[in-house]
């Protein structure tokens, strides 16, 4: 794309307002600038679409999100006139733009003369998941960039299921977006007109009633938390989590919770935090430092749109241990098995799924139990599908399933990661095992010793700008082209390119299909059962490596894993 023909264009171009305008012609100088916004249409993934808010096509603005709702639209027409009717469910975080995205969305909806059901303010992602099932809709859109920093914002698409739009209909819906190349072939409506043709409504509290309903049905033990004495601190880092999360932790009876007063109510600024992630400790700060005034057992903070959670615990010693999306995950896929096991209410058909870049320990804790455990590609959008799945077959019953990134979902009310019902249970588990003397720490000592020292790290490679994208794809290609033969002084013995779906068994001189879809994913076991793996983010010009290990201690897990990644990162940057 030529960025300043694209770029004068779109100062040409009647249908754009003068305030846009003005910000564009400020940096009129600025090639670069204007080669960023504008080298490339703003790209409407599987997922969606996320990116930097400003003018022009590679930006989110309300010209990108009105042209997305467009493709979504042109989607839904062509699934018949029930399509229409049923409607689309629409939700928002705190970010900026995000209300008034929402109602873009809803409006351009309305002009094609389908229904839409919005909140009357923000929500988090899994309420909205929750709400399309239950209003019975077409579809659902959450206005969010997740725990991306301030300046971005985004769009994801689910479908009538509840889940994020599965292939190959999320195919299809980029398709028509694609197809949308002028503003011109946007329809739109005016609020009252679509209020008054019975268009665009807002959803009630009964939405809200029910999903908590829901989240309190998958509490194991209610029983235990009224006389718990546990102490817990919460922050919502400025994000939407803070009233459903108190409210599920008040009604099953948690009586000591403190929330970090200066992260409690929405900001888009994430002005105490700036980078709002779960994943990265110093998001915590300001609640470890309240945790210790209050001596909390246990620290937890959900993300801006509430799918993600972060969990940090208090040892025996009285030391904060900061537990990982792994950690969290096996913690609650034994407590979850083991209870549900003790109480005689485990099916028969029980399953636990969790992702290609998640720890293997969960495979030996579902088969402990009797379990089925499934794998999928990175994306929780693919372990609701295997829920869509087990539902459609009546093969399996979903028990619980989690992704390394500290996103998990027990029950199947919702089709997406769901920090409300995480931070309930992970809590639940804290007070269980504080009745027998033990913290979440002890807890998880006790699954090392019972099914080996399993340990995972991820590290991202950062590629900028322009350049950033092909660097991106060159470091791809050398991988799958040229792939290593050992790692660390250990065989490479297996290599899954889930790209090319095939997977090679080098030690044995076989090959296989690979039955996942496809994605532009590297994964390598090496002989010693360690294992690394090659992704590209599907949102942000760079590359996260992940790598994990099994070992018979804590210190050589440690050190082999130290061991492995060093190397991957060797080889990544020749």
């Amino acid at each position: 794309m030529d960025h300043r023909k694209e770029y004068n264009r779109w100062l040409a171009d009647g249908s754009i307002d003068e305030k846009t305008k003005e910000e564009l012609r400020a940096i009129a100088k600025d090639d670069k600038e204007i080669q960023e916004r504008f080298y490339k249409n703003l790209e409407f993934g599987t997922g969606g679409l996320r990116g930097i808010l400003g003018a022009g096509s590679n930006r989110v603005n309300v010209y990108t999100i009105r042209k997305a709702t467009q493709g979504l639209a042109n989607y839904i027409i062509k699934q018949g006139e029930d399509a229409r009717n049923m409607g689309v469910a629409i939700a928002h975080d705190c970010r900026r733009m995000s209300k008034e995205f929402c109602e873009e969305t809803a409006l351009v909806l309305n002009g094609n003369g389908i229904k839409t059901y919005i909140f009357d303010s923000l929500r988090p992602t899994p309420v909205l998941s929750f709400a399309v099932r239950h209003l019975g809709c077409t579809a659902g859109v959450v206005v969010t960039a997740s725990h991306n920093p301030p300046e971005y914002n985004g769009y994801k698409v689910y479908w009538a299921d509840g889940g994020q739009a599965p292939y190959p209909r999320d195919e299809e819906i980029i398709a028509e977006v694609n197809l949308v190349e002028d503003f011109s072939q946007i329809k739109t409506a005016d609020r009252a007109d679509a209020e008054a043709k019975g268009l665009f409504h807002i959803i009630g509290p009964e939405v809200d009633d029910t999903f908590m309903q829901n989240v309190k049905a998958q509490s194991i033990h209610p029983e235990i938390i009224p006389a718990a004495p546990l102490t817990i601190v919460y922050t919502p880092l400025h994000g939407s989590g803070n009233v459903p999360v108190r409210r599920a932790l008040q009604e099953m009876g948690f009586q000591n919770v403190h929330v970090v007063p200066e992260q409690e109510q929405p900001d888009p600024d994430f002005s105490t935090v700036g980078y709002p992630n779960p994943e990265d400790p110093a998001a915590f700060t300001l609640a470890l430092k309240l945790a210790e005034k209050v001596n909390a057992d246990i620290v937890v903070g959900t993300d801006p749109d509430a799918d993600r959670v972060g969990v940090i615990v208090k040892d025996a010693s009285g030391r904060y241990v900061i537990l990982s999306g792994n950690m969290t995950g096996v913690l609650l896929t034994e407590h979850i098995l083991s209870q549900k096991k003790a109480l005689g209410t485990l099916p028969k058909n029980a399953a636990v799924i969790s992702t290609i870049v998640s720890t293997d320990m969960t495979r030996a804790i579902a088969e402990a139990y009797g379990a089925a455990y499934f794998n999928v590609l990175t994306g929780f959008k693919y372990i609701g599908g295997k829920i869509k799945e087990f539902e459609l077959t009546g093969s399996y019953e979903y028990i619980f399933g989690f992704e390394e990134s500290n996103g998990a979902l027990a029950g199947t009310y919702a089709r997406d990661k769901d920090s409300v019902v995480t931070t309930l249970l992970i809590c639940e588990a804290a007070a269980f095992y504080a009745r027998q003397g033990k913290t979440l720490c002890d807890a998880l000592e006790d699954l090392y010793q019972k099914y080996g020292y399993y340990k995972e790290t991820i590290e991202s490679i950062t590629l900028k700008g322009l350049e950033g994208l092909e660097d991106m794809k060159k470091i791809m290609a050398s991988l799958r082209e040229n792939p290593p033969r050992s790692i660390a002084g250990a065989a490479v013995v297996e290599v899954r390119d889930y790209k090319n779906k095939v997977i090679q068994y080098l030690d044995k001189g076989t090959k296989e299909a690979s039955a996942l879809p496809v994605s532009d994913v590297l994964y390598y076991v090496l002989a010693d059962d360690s294992w690394f793996c090659a992704r590209p983010s599907g949102t942000e010009p760079k590359i996260k490596i992940y790598a994990g290990v099994k070992t018979a201690s804590a210190e050589a897990a440690e050190k082999r894993l130290q061991a492995v990644m060093q190397d991957v990162k060797k080889r990544i940057a020749r």
